[in-house]
């Protein structure tokens, strides 16, 4: 049943498209049913628990381990979760919002921000990332409803834009920094609880940041990142980025297509 589903296209409407253009991210309600989250929910709970290898005390970590728990490439671990990372149903949405004609995967991550977990400073994504060209996208995919008590993502609207702060891994410092920097423009920080089913998707170069869970719940969310199935290895900028070439792009050489086996196609028209 989920297989299905996950097949079945999106009916993204050009307002929706022109929104993303503007502002390099939007939230959909709706994206995916109930069902669905209820059993990744699920499946995902139980990989993470499995994989998870993180015994230090929550006030003992710094500010990036108290941000959330991080596992990657789930969908290598665990074929149900394939199904969901791999949907044509997510890839065509990301193909469309980027206007390009077909998605790569990059890598995927399950991030779970326990009871008492701290704040995601701001950052923007593509800082970590060896990649050609800004079009990169991450599906932000909560497995239930997440109020605002729980650390929703929140976004700075339009501020692909800015060149400062690029620079800034994920840090006190980027809170800081980045959040004066925001506090001086014109764009629109967007806080909003997100429904069960309403999945969120932001540019690599967006500013982005999540609150503290002041719950006792963990909020739960599956992110997939794609980038056009053109783009380019470009030579690393940072120590962030080798990382990345070395674990998420094995074998391609700079200025090569990014087709590992790691990086398959997803969508393509």
């Amino acid at each position: 049943m989920h297989q299905e589903y996950l097949k079945t296209p999106f009916p993204l409407t050009e307002a929706q498209i022109a929104f993303y253009q503007k502002n390099a991210y939007i939230k959909i309600k709706q994206l995916l049913s109930k069902e669905v989250l209820a059993y990744y929910n699920a499946r995902i709970s139980e990989k993470v628990a499995e994989m998870n290898r993180i015994s230090v005390p929550l006030e003992e970590r710094d500010t990036y381990g108290k941000a959330f728990l991080q596992l990657f490439n789930l969908w290598r671990e665990d074929e149900g979760i394939k199904e969901l990372i791999f949907s044509p149903r997510l890839a065509r949405v990301a193909a469309g919002l980027m206007e390009v004609s077909g998605v790569r995967l990059y890598h995927d991550q399950a991030l779970f921000k326990e009871g008492g977990g701290g704040i995601t400073p701001w950052h923007a994504d593509q800082y970590y990332w060896p990649l050609s060209s800004d079009k990169t996208i991450t599906a932000w995919i909560p497995l239930q409803d997440t109020p605002l008590e729980m650390g929703p993502l929140e976004f700075s609207a339009g501020s692909h834009k800015i060149q400062e702060g690029r620079a800034l891994s994920i840090s006190d410092e980027s809170e800081t920094l980045i959040g004066d920097r925001l506090r001086v423009t014109d764009f629109p920080h967007t806080i909003a609880p997100f429904d069960l089913g309403e999945v969120s998707f932001h540019s690599g170069w967006i500013f982005h940041r999540a609150g503290a869970n002041t719950t006792d719940q963990v909020r739960k969310v599956m992110t997939a990142i794609y980038m056009d199935q053109d783009i380019k290895l470009k030579a690393p900028e940072n120590q962030g980025q080798q990382n990345d070439w070395d674990i998420w792009c094995p074998g391609v050489e700079i200025g090569e297509t990014v087709n590992s086996p790691l990086n398959p196609v997803l969508f393509s028209e």
